[in-house]
């Protein structure tokens, strides 16, 4: 009888399952830290880090504060790219034409203080 001690390594689908809760994981990180501020989506896609390698383009998009699913559509739309396609996948000419019009763009906090709110118009009755 050999004594010899055998390693056997975590069946696939465990390792699967570990690799997705990575992948989970930095991107909620990611879209907190865009959300937040700390880092904009034109760094985000000129960058392309590891997580976002299979990431859809529109989930990062909407990870802005103020970017809902119809604006991310129109911008797309402009751009024109599918709003699933993966940032990985992106040619380093749509990164920086991407890249460009993000920054081009006013603020969604700046643009909306330029709108004035109606007030209320008090009727006498």
């Amino acid at each position: 009888m050999n004594a010899d001690a055998t390693i056997t390594r975590a069946p696939q689908h465990l390792r699967a399952l570990a690799r997705a809760n990575e992948v989970r994981l930095a991107r909620a990180d990611l879209k907190k830290r865009v959300s937040d501020g700390e880092i904009s989506v034109a760094d985000v896609i000129l960058s392309a880090p590891w997580e976002t390698e299979t990431m859809p383009v529109l989930d990062l998009l909407m990870s802005q504060r103020r970017w809902g699913l119809t604006r991310c559509r129109r911008f797309l739309q402009s751009v024109p790219m599918s709003e699933n396609k993966p940032v990985g996948s992106m040619t380093d000419r749509q990164r920086k034409a991407v890249a460009r019009m993000l920054t081009a763009m006013p603020s969604p906090a700046t643009a909306g203080a330029t709108r004035r709110r109606r007030e209320p118009v008090a009727v006498a009755v």
